[in-house]
């Protein structure tokens, strides 16, 4: 009975293999069929896609098994972006036979990829991966399908909020408007337009919260295309992609002017190191100005482009640049580094990374050990399976700008605005805008600008004042820093901004700064007015200097080592709260500190003196914590 049960299980098997195999190739088809789907072919590859389709469809209503018709039929309705009728032919030709073919089930991912059907095309494409030997570019391939179809599917069943907001009329038109860039203050808006082929810049300005019609920057547009540029916090500065200029050093270079004087001067190629014989495009400066990104590609653009970093020398040069590591720079391309002013929130766009299909927008953060973090794509509906460039977020860390080709725009490619969600904000930032007079004759001055972190002592920025006085700095909240304007034979000026524990600040600070020249005390004996050192610190009633004190008492103690003429008198203040006696000896004590500290650092003691007033002489009334803080000062004169 057993030898029996197994001759007829035999001939079963026997019997469904035979009708697995009843069906039709090329190798086994009478030669009709096979002319149809030779000549099927051949209109596929010349273009002809609708007779390619007439003729396979011949052959398979001659013979409806026939498995190589099929294939071809829905590889033309691929060609289509008929992916629905495609995906129908390949799964009827694996319903004749799941093994005929291997790649097969390959083209089937794809095209329920495109059709958004994310967790049938990662099935699929896992089964192809599994079988059989695949060489290593087309596995290197599926596997991003599969990655991509693996994220697609989550992305798309959590969606990120976005409500993006055409910018309007004064900003798109009827052509392409795309890489936005705004200046830290938010009031410019610099974009690059599109129009009968030709690539400009166009900036507009916002008055009374509304935008105002851009204009070409005409003085920077040439016959030639100008495009991906960023601008400096302070909108003084343009750095842009100029290709196949006269001169130039490779097909794309970047390029810069400035804004002085109310115009912009002539354009200059930046040179090596960042200018080679290789492409160089799409730039932006940090907030700072002290860090260049920039892409490169040996190939032109066309090949993998890889995002590179330089920092500013000394001598205002650039340095040579380093490609940024692997974490962020794939097999892929990326493109649009985007370096938010809170100097650790990189944004960038990638084909590399697992994404929704093409180009996503990813974010990575800076770590405390230097380390760029693992990239995260800022997610679904943002991004989507078309191509998702260049992305600008505003200060804030609220507010982000993209380009899109959505159906409501009023061109080809229009600018928009949008809240971004949470989970891709950067931390906040606020920034200090400033103008330096002369606090005798008001004049402008060019003077240092220099901000400090005072938990660790180091600079935050260091620049100096334009033409017109002014400069713009960019501070991340979440520290306290220290601001030092000097510029020689003047005092110097200081300012504390304490943005540590606060989660958001409603508007920046604009300061009028007036710097005192320096006395000529010993012909005229006039003192200077006072000096007050926002950033000296004492334990709380006590005398003991903190250490965040250092970096104004090393400005003093410079001060005086570049005037050895100068005498200064150290005078203490403290507020109303406490007996006025123990509030004088108190304010003598904290003169003493600074006046100790100077001697122990090389300054002569004959060059100071120090005094304390207690109570007796406030600046602001002593009803509010604010006006009792004023009153907590240290401040110098200069004396005869």
């Amino acid at each position: 009975m057993i030898r029996l049960f197994s001759i007829l299980s035999f001939l079963v098997l026997f019997q469904n293999c035979i009708a697995q195999k009843s069906y039709t190739t090329e190798k086994t088809a009478k030669s009709k069929l096979v002319d149809m789907l030779h000549k099927g072919q051949r209109l596929s590859i010349n273009g002809q896609l609708n007779a390619a389709v007439t003729e396979l469809e011949k052959a398979l209503k001659a013979d409806s098994r026939f498995i190589d018709a099929h294939i071809e039929w829905a590889n033309v309705k691929n060609q289509q972006g008929k992916f629905a009728e495609a995906e129908l032919g390949y799964e009827k030709a694996l319903a004749i036979d799941p093994s005929y073919l291997h790649g097969v089930l390959y083209s089937l991912a794809i095209v329920e990829f495109d059709q958004k059907k994310f967790d049938e095309s990662a099935s699929h494409m896992e089964k192809y991966l599994a079988k059989g030997k695949i060489s290593e570019r087309r596995k290197k391939t599926a596997e991003k399908y599969l990655n991509n179809a693996n994220f697609a599917a989550n992305a798309l069943a959590n969606p990120v909020p976005f409500d993006p907001k055409n910018m309007g009329i004064n900003i798109n038109t009827p052509d392409f408007e795309y890489f936005p860039t705004l200046t830290a203050d938010g009031e410019k808006l610099i974009f690059t337009k599109r129009r009968r082929g030709l690539e400009d810049f166009y900036i507009s300005h916002k008055i009374n919260g509304e935008w105002q019609k851009a204009v070409p920057i005409e003085s920077v547009n040439t016959p030639e295309n100008e495009g991906s540029q960023s601008v400096s916090a302070n909108g003084k500065l343009l750095i842009y992609t100029g290709c196949n200029r006269k001169g130039g050093y490779g097909m794309c270079d970047l390029y810069f002017t400035e804004y002085i004087n109310g115009k912009w001067m002539p354009v200059k190629n930046i040179g090596p190191p960042i200018n080679t014989n290789q492409w160089e495009a799409q730039p932006f400066l940090s907030a700072d100005g002290q860090t260049l990104y920039f892409c490169r590609d040996p190939k032109g653009g066309r090949g993998n482009i890889d995002i590179w970093t330089s920092q500013r020398l000394e001598n205002g040069e650039w340095g040579t640049p380093k490609k940024l590591p692997e974490t962020i720079n794939s097999k892929g391309k990326e493109q649009v580094p985007f370096l938010h002013p809170d100097g650790q929130t990189l944004y960038f766009s990638s084909d590399g990374h697992p994404g929704m299909g093409r180009a996503d927008i990813y974010l990575s953060t800076l770590m405390e050990n230097g380390i760029w973090g693992k990239p995260q794509n800022i997610g679904y509906p943002i991004n989507t399976e078309k191509n998702e460039i260049a992305l600008f977020v505003g200060l804030s860390g609220l507010i982000a700008y993209l380009a899109s080709d959505q159906k409501s725009g009023f061109g080809k490619t229009d600018i928009y605005s949008f809240e971004l969600h949470e989970a891709a904000r950067p931390q906040p930032v606020t920034y200090v805008k400033a103008i330096v007079t002369d606090a005798n004759t008001r004049n402008n001055l060019t003077a240092k600008v220099e901000f400090i972190d005072l938990e660790n002592g180091q600079t935050h920025a260091t620049s100096f004042t334009d033409n017109d006085g002014e400069f713009l700095v960019t501070l991340p909240i979440g520290k306290n820093y220290a601001l030092n304007v000097s510029k020689e034979e003047y005092l110097f000026y200081s300012e504390n901004f304490a943005l540590k524990n606060i989660d958001s600040l409603n508007k920046p600070f604009e300061l009028n700064i007036e710097l005192q020249p320096i006395p000529e005390t010993a012909e005229t004996g006039r003192a200077s007015n006072p000096i007050i050192l926002k950033n000296v610190f004492f334990e709380t009633g006590s005398a003991e200097l903190k250490k965040e004190s250092t970096a104004e008492l090393n400005h003093l103690k410079n001060l005086l080592e570049e005037n050895p003429k100068i005498k200064i008198q150290i005078n203490g203040h403290t507020d109303n709260v406490g007996s006025g006696e123990d509030n004088l000896i108190l304010s003598k004590n904290r003169a003493m500190a600074v006046y100790n500290y100077l001697i122990e650092n090389g300054v002569l003691g004959s060059r100071l003196s120090y005094e304390g007033y207690g109570e007796s002489m406030p600046i602001a009334p002593n009803e509010s914590d604010r006006g009792r803080k004023e009153n907590r000062r240290t401040e110098f004169t200069v004396i005869q």
